[in-house]
C-alpha cells in the first residue's frame, strides 16, 4: 500500500514513521509513506495556503487551489503494475467520522491512501466536497492540526497489513478486533510482589487458555467499554 500525508508540517513525521514497526516495515519495502508539503503546490512568492473566510470570523481558511493541485498531482502518480488503483482521499478533520478498528480495516483494501491535514479553521467547502471520498476523526475532541491523527489513522493502517507484523496473528488478537478489549497479558517472574500468573496460563492446555482469555477479554470489555458489547 502507498500512503500519501499532505501537510503544513512535513518535518513532524520522520521521528514517528522511521522508528519501530512503521520504520522497518518501509525499509522493506512492506510500506510506501510519502510526505508532501502543501506549499509546494502553491504559485506566489508567498507560497500561501490560507486566506480570511468569507462572511468575517476569527481564523484562517485553506484555500481550494492548492488542495487541488495537490491531491490531483499525487492520483497521477503511478502505482507499479496496477493499471487502475483504487485510491480513496480522506481529509483528517474533527467533523469527519469516528475512526475506530473496522474503519482501519477497511481502509486496508485501497491501493492508495491519500490523507490531507486540516488546519486553522479548517477547509474551504468546495475543497470538502470535491475533493474528499472521507472524512475522519480521532474523537469529539479538537487538536492543533491534522498531522498526529494522520499518523494515528497511518499506525493502525498499516499494522493489519499483510507482513507488516512479524506474527501474523499478533493483530487478530489484539483490542477491538471482535469489539473486545484484550485479555490481560503475562511475563516472567511467575510471582511478583505477592501477585501471581493465573493458573490456566501455566499448564500448556491451550483449549483451556483460549477460553480463559475469551472470558477475560469478556469481562475487561464489561467493566471499561461495555458499550462496545451494544452491538452484539
Amino acid at each position: 500500500m502507498r500512503l500519501d500525508i499532505i501537510t503544513l508540517f512535513p518535518e513532524m513525521f520522520a521521528p514517528v514513521f522511521s522508528q519501530s514497526i512503521l520504520g522497518r516495515a518501509t525499509s522493506e519495502g512492506k510500506l510506501q509513506i510519502i510526505i508532501h508539503n502543501l506549499r509546494d503546490y502553491t504559485h506566489d512568492k508567498h507560497r500561501s495556503v490560507d486566506d480570511t473566510p468569507y462572511g468575517g470570523g476569527s481564523g484562517m481558511v485553506l484555500k481550494p487551489e492548492p488542495l487541488f493541485e495537490a491531491v490531483n498531482a499525487i492520483k497521477s502518480f503511478p502505482l507499479g503494475y496496477l493499471h487502475q488503483p483504487k485510491r480513496l482521499t480522506a481529509f483528517m478533520t474533527p467533523q469527519g467520522e469516528p475512526f475506530c478498528q473496522s474503519l482501519a480495516s477497511s481502509l486496508t483494501h485501497w491501493d492508495q491512501l491519500i490523507l490531507v491535514c486540516g488546519h486553522y479553521e479548517g477547509f474551504d467547502e468546495r475543497a470538502r466536497n470535491l475533493l474528499a471520498d472521507l472524512e475522519i476523526s480521532l474523537g469529539d475532541f479538537v487538536l492543533t492540526g491534522g498531522e498526529i491523527p494522520a499518523m494515528a489513522v497511518v499506525d493502525a493502517v498499516s499494522r493489519l497489513l499483510p507482513g507488516v507484523l512479524g506474527d501474523a496473528y499478533s493483530a487478530y488478537e489484539e483490542s477491538f478486533t471482535e469489539n473486545l478489549l484484550e485479555y490481560p497479558q503475562y511475563t516472567r517472574p511467575r510471582v511478583f510482589r505477592g501477585l501471581e500468573v493465573p493458573q490456566a496460563l501455566l499448564n500448556g492446555n491451550h483449549k483451556e487458555i483460549a477460553l480463559w482469555r475469551k472470558e477475560m477479554a469478556l469481562k475487561r470489555t464489561q467493566i471499561k467499554r461495555p458499550d462496545l458489547l451494544e452491538g452484539n
